[in-house]
């Protein structure tokens, strides 16, 4: 059995497909990944050489280990992984970006100097911190490639979440409308022949099956396909939601063939 995807919208930040042919094991292990095991860039580190702002040290730290940054997985590694410098911190794992700001005015994430111009704030209008007159904030931040599960900086994946695909039956409906008016999606429509559901509507019903609880016939019946799923998900904009997609399957796949490996190994 081949897995199939089906995509339903596609943009930079968010995606919308049908994954079938796969166990709700796999499913889910999709969505783990997007959220939690692949690796993206945030700052972990900041060094203040003058902070004569309104917020703490401390609270400029967590705006910023909190602003997205475009990830180029290919060049870069968590820094526990690193080869290079056996954890030490190196280019190969981190990423500088300065900051230089005098009020009046608001200091924004796009204000932010990388050194390398491939990672760059995903958003150059997230706002850090507004400046008065004669305020100053000096910095250089220190950005690590990190896992999602060890801390939400690191979470490339928003609002990642999947449903079965559903399937709705209607047969020998009396068109009294009572199951239109209680659907909560407004998916269901009711002719001088019945109640029906249009084939593109069908993906959304949430399964909530108030439509079937309403029904005094049992003309509608609401079921879902055990190996088929729908996908919703955002990127913060570390990646795009393809490369996000395609990193997520790409975990997957590494650890299914670890696995492997050791059991080879018995």
């Amino acid at each position: 059995m081949t897995m199939e995807v089906d995509i339903l919208e596609l943009s930079d930040r968010s995606a919308k497909f049908v994954l079938s042919k796969v166990s709700t094991a796999f499913a889910n292990g999709i969505r783990r990944a997007m959220v939690a095991d692949v690796p993206t860039l945030a700052i972990e580190y900041v060094n203040l050489y003058d902070n004569t702002s309104v917020l703490y040290d401390e609270q400029l730290a967590l705006r910023l280990s909190l602003i997205p940054l475009v990830t180029d997985i290919e060049t870069y590694m968590p820094q526990a992984e690193c080869e290079v410098c056996g954890g030490e911190g190196c280019p190969a794992c981190e990423v500088s970006l300065t900051l230089s700001a005098e009020g009046p005015g608001t200091v924004y994430s796009r204000d932010l100097i990388s050194s390398d111009p491939k990672i760059q704030p995903a958003d150059p209008n997230v706002p850090i911190v507004e400046l008065k007159k004669g305020q100053k904030l000096v910095l250089e931040a220190i950005a690590h490639m990190g896992y999602g599960r060890d801390s939400v900086k690191w979470q490339a994946g928003v609002a990642c979440g999947y449903k079965n695909v559903p399937v709705i039956t209607i047969e020998n409906c009396d068109a009294c409308g009572h199951c239109a008016a209680e659907c909560p999606k407004g998916i269901i429509r009711v002719e001088e022949a019945g109640a029906r559901v249009a084939e593109d509507d069908v993906i959304k019903c949430s399964l909530c099956r108030l439509c079937e609880q309403v029904c005094d016939i049992n003309a509608i019946k609401v079921d879902f396909y055990e190996n088929a799923f729908v996908f919703t998900m955002e990127s913060d904009g570390s990646y795009t939601a393809k490369d996000l997609v395609l990193n997520a399957a790409n975990v997957v796949k590494g650890k299914a063939e670890g696995m492997l490996t050791i059991l080879n190994q018995l």
